[in-house]
């Protein structure tokens, strides 16, 4: 699994030009996910993720996490992570999960980061043409990948 992160003061989805989902201070979360990722690739995304000390402190330091701010996730499917674009210039899909594999884990990991972090929730549509608008704070953007954990 593969997690783009980015801190933000205001974060919305948009589908068919309504307003599904919005969030203030917190974290905008694109998550893809690969063909051979299981439970434990999620379980230590979600770990990380309340873990993270990227938020502010009263010194301007990054030092503190989202439980600290009692912030908010917005979560988005995005099967682009894991495009290839080795050859060619158009970008190859092949490693990235299939929906049967796909939709049950992304919702799984929405399930158990509400659990875990006892935090705000937002979702996306899974599979739908999405327009994501936010606030990069900072900016601050991170990317986790539970095959590679040095990301």
């Amino acid at each position: 699994m593969r997690i783009v992160l980015q801190r933000v003061t205001q974060a919305s989805v948009q589908i068919d030009e309504i307003i599904t989902a919005e969030i203030e201070s917190g974290f905008m979360v694109l998550l893809g996910i690969e063909n051979d990722d299981q439970e434990d690739d999620l379980k230590w995304l979600i770990h990380k993720l309340n873990g993270l000390r990227i938020f502010n402190d009263d010194k301007g330091k990054m030092n503190l996490s989202i439980q600290d701010i009692k912030g908010a996730f917005l979560v988005i499917s995005q099967f682009t992570l894991f495009a290839s674009c080795q050859k060619g210039n158009r970008p190859s899909f092949i490693k990235s999960a299939n929906p049967e594999i796909a939709k049950p884990l992304y919702h799984q990991f929405i399930t158990e980061l509400e659990e875990v972090s006892k935090l705000k929730v937002k979702t996306g549509e899974f599979g739908a043409d999405m327009k994501i608008s936010l606030v990069n704070d900072g900016p601050v953007t991170i990317i986790l990948d539970s095959k590679n954990k040095e990301l």
